[in-house]
């Protein structure tokens, strides 16, 4: 086993652009804002300071897997397996994006360290873009020289010390200032169990680089190589992995661009139905405020006229109280204080004033009322092209000029559905044109009064209703209709329900022998005959009606309700004839 170091520039070039070693640029930690110290890497690839990990508030989760949960971490690998069983252990959130993060039995300290991080941090305290390195040996002093051999970095008391010990002294050190243009100067990588050795191989059993020492010892049955040997190969299985993982960054990156173009397309989607909303919120509300106006002012001119009617009735009925109180003292003060000669000629003037007094003809009640009303389901048209709602109604339902209409106002059958029509109409005798009043409608058989017959009152929002029942029985029921409590004009009336229609249970025919195919046994209840044996009817022979007939029961309303009574008399023949 040799040290053979091979350069990875067949492994490097193969990286996608921008992601070259050593450009990363991550210096700064997300927590505290400042330069990495001591950068751990979490498994979701965040790096965050130790110190700032350590201050995060853990929890306990509990792990099934049997074994340690899949943390990174150095020292992990030293852990033996535990038993598969319910283990608790200490997990923190990412502070980057809240991912669990299940920590190994070290804690913090042993998730794996960050040296890409490492080194860009010293990268950049050397390009002096913030303060200087510290010197690794002491700690305390500003860097100076770096020993490219340790790759030590060095202050300038420490860099002669290094020179004086005989196993450093030809060691080669180089300026700081030199190093600028260098694109790596990261320490050297110490193994966790042998902090004063190098890692320098790779255990292909454990997977994981280790020192000599550990060689030597704990994995000394196991297969090891140079890093520089082995790196080719992983680093090819991690570009595969590179390669399958990069189609979707580009798919997630496109994926982002259309949700910005979509959400760009929303935005302005969104502002132009909201102008939309504006421009009809702001038209339709000018369309009410208009309609607003037009309903208070022909309400104050209903007010106006009704109150001018009011004020004329007022006036007249005044006079006439004058008129009548007038001739009612001048009266009692001839009939008390007068002589009977005073009395008997002023007798005719008195008598012709109170007579024609008596003959007036005045109301006792308003001659308006106060029944007005907004009703706001009312279609009022349109206005500035918008459809309007809301009207003021001083119509009231009179119920001795509503009307009762239709058909089956006084008929009906059993067990099928009747029907009539209520228009209402105020007291001048106009139809209402709109619904809304309380209908009661009651139809109860005379000789059953205590089992009322179930009505259907249907608004049809006109100022008309639509009244429906099926009775169940045939006889005579009683119809109430009424509104407020009063009857409306007709009611109460009577209908008489008769027997369910009885259908033809014989043909429609113009004569038997047409009918039934010739047939001399057939025959028909208009009681025609033929000659030559024929028991039914035929064209221009006895008996024969000369118009088409049902040959059941003799009718000629094709549409009609069938007579026959099916009594033990009647041929059976009759009801066998054929419609051709």
């Amino acid at each position: 086993m040799s040290e053979n170091r091979k350069p990875l520039l067949g492994f490097v070039s193969k990286l996608p652009s921008g992601t070259a070693l050593g450009n990363s640029g991550k210096t700064h930690c997300p927590l505290c804002l400042g330069l990495f110290k001591a950068p751990r890497l979490l498994p979701c690839l965040h790096t965050v300071c130790t110190t700032c990990l350590e201050q995060l508030e853990p929890f306990s989760v509990v792990d099934s897997r049997g074994g340690d949960s899949d943390t990174s971490s150095e020292g992990s690998i030293f852990q033996e397996l535990k038993p598969r069983s319910l283990q608790s252990q200490i997990g923190i959130l990412c502070p980057v994006c809240d991912a669990e993060v299940d920590l190994p039995m070290g804690g913090v300290k042993a998730l794996t360290i960050d040296h890409l991080a490492v080194n860009d941090v010293m990268l950049e305290s050397l390009r002096g873009e913030s303060q200087g390195l510290v010197c690794d040996l002491c700690n305390d002093r500003e860097v100076e020289k770096r020993c490219q051999t340790c790759k030590a970095n060095l202050c300038h008391f420490c860099c002669q010390a290094h020179r004086r010990q005989k196993k450093t002294t030809y060691h080669t050190m180089v300026d700081l200032k030199d190093l600028k243009g260098c694109s790596r100067i990261g320490k050297p990588i110490l193994c966790p169990v042998h902090p004063a050795e190098e890692l320098r191989l790779f255990c292909e059993f454990c997977d994981r680089p280790v020192c000599w020492d550990c060689v030597v010892g704990e994995h000394r049955e196991h297969p090891c190589d140079f890093t520089g040997n082995v790196i080719q190969k992983h680093g090819d299985c991690v570009w595969e992995l590179l390669k399958g993982t990069q189609p979707h960054v580009e798919a997630l990156e496109e994926a982002l661009a259309q949700i910005n173009i979509m959400n760009s397309a929303l935005q302005k989607r969104v502002e132009a139905v909201a102008a939309d909303v504006r421009t009809f919120s702001e038209g339709y509300i000018k369309a009410i405020e208009e309609h607003q106006d037009k309903l208070l002012k022909q309400l104050e001119d209903i007010r106006a006229q009704k109150e001018n009617s009011l004020q004329l009735q007022k006036a007249q009925l005044e006079q006439l109280l004058a008129d009548m109180r007038t001739g009612v003292e001048f009266t009692e003060h001839l009939l008390t204080s007068g002589s009977d000669l005073e009395i008997l000629i002023t007798k005719g003037v008195a008598v012709e004033r109170l007579r024609k007094l008596n003959k007036v003809q005045y109301s006792a009640r308003p001659g308006v009322n106060d029944k007005i009303r907004f009703c706001p389901q009312e279609k009022a048209g349109q206005c500035h092209g918008y459809e309007i709602y809301g009207t003021i109604n001083t119509k009231e339902v009179d119920p001795a000029k509503c009307v009762l209409q239709g058909e089956d106002l006084h008929r009906a059958r059993e067990k099928q559905t009747a029907s009539f029509t209520l228009l209402c109409k105020d007291a001048a005798g106009e139809i209402m044109g709109r619904g809304g009043d309380n209908i009661q409608v009651a139809i109860v058989p005379k000789d059953k009064r205590d089992s009322p017959v179930r009505t259907m009152v249907q608004d049809n929002k006109d100022g008309t209703y639509y009244i429906s029942y099926t009775p169940k029985e045939p006889g005579v029921y009683t119809v109430w209709v009424c509104i407020k409590e009063q009857h409306v004009q007709g009611s109460p009336f009577t209908v008489t329900v008769r027997r369910k229609h009885r259908p033809h249970p014989g043909v429609f025919h113009c004569c038997t022998f047409c009918s039934s195919g010739g047939q001399k046994t057939a025959r028909c209840a208009c009681g025609g005959t033929m000659p030559g044996g024929y028991l039914g009817c035929g064209h221009g022979y006895k008996g024969h009606p000369g118009r088409p007939h049902w040959s059941c029961c003799g009718k000629f309303n094709e549409k009609s309700e069938c007579t026959w009574t099916g009594g033990q008399s009647a041929p059976r023949s009759l009801l066998r004839t054929v419609a051709l």
